[in-house]
């Protein structure tokens, strides 16, 4: 329920319906949809990913992934343990954290990060987008937009997977279900600013930030990869994070 505005989460609902207030009725966020439903269609995605993409045979190089991810968690004030992060046995650059405490983690991304604090700056940066409620908010977003409150019953209501694209793409992992949601201008300078103090905090070298999107940039080829297609990386964001490198 947004604060300011009175309006319950069904009453705003039966009024959009009838058309009696607007969908977006002058409050900053209306949470049409509540927390525990987006962490309950986290882990939903999630179990349908591993039911789709085996773990990675390489144990040293998901050792070193959980390692990592442990360092920044901790830095952040998460207990590590109540979080699962699985590196995937996919060649395809991608990487996401998901309500419910998932982190994931494709093999190609390996190809982009050289280093471990390149590897960091990446699931830093995705559980920035997970701590800043990005998901929750382009769920509600989604909710909002055009197509109304029908998306909102389909998503309170999917059996199985006949949704999960919608789903999926508003949390993040669209590509792996055929839609792509890219994040804003100013998610994505959320995710960077916390991945970088994430980063600095648990004593990675936040600078390799830089080099991961010019790693990522000199990789694109002429296939975007997935991760791409979800987190725009131009030369402009570049010089976005090293900005940020400077207030830090």
């Amino acid at each position: 329920m947004c604060g300011g505005c009175g309006l319950s989460r069904r009453k705003f609902l039966t009024l959009s319906a009838a058309g009696a207030v607007p969908i977006v009725s002058g409050c900053d966020r209306v949470n049409l949809v509540s927390d525990e439903e987006v962490v309950a269609m986290g882990l939903q995605a999630w179990q349908e990913l591993r039911a789709d993409a085996p773990p990675s045979g390489n144990r040293e190089a998901a050792r070193a992934l959980e390692d990592v991810a442990n360092r920044l968690l901790a830095a952040a004030g998460e207990a590590p343990e109540a979080w699962e992060v699985v590196l995937f046995a996919r060649p395809d650059i991608n990487a996401f954290a998901l309500p419910g405490n998932k982190i994931g983690v494709f093999e190609g991304m390996l190809k982009v990060t050289r280093t471990q604090d390149q590897l960091a700056a990446v699931v830093g940066h995705e559980i920035g987008h997970l701590a800043e409620d990005h998901g929750q908010e382009r769920m509600n977003a989604a909710v909002a937009k055009d197509r109304g409150l029908s998306i909102l019953y389909r998503l309170l209501q999917w059996g199985g997977v006949e949704y999960a694209a919608e789903i999926a793409a508003a949390l993040g992992l669209g590509v792996e279900f055929g839609l792509v949601l890219p994040y804003s201008r100013r998610h994505e300078l959320e995710a960077d600013r916390y991945g970088i103090l994430a980063m600095q905090q648990a004593g990675y070298d936040p600078r390799q930030a830089v080099e991961l999107w010019r790693n990522m940039d000199a990789a694109t080829g002429r296939r975007l990869p997935e991760f791409l297609a979800t987190h725009p990386a131009p030369a402009s964001r570049i010089e976005e994070i090293e900005e940020l490198l400077v207030e830090i």
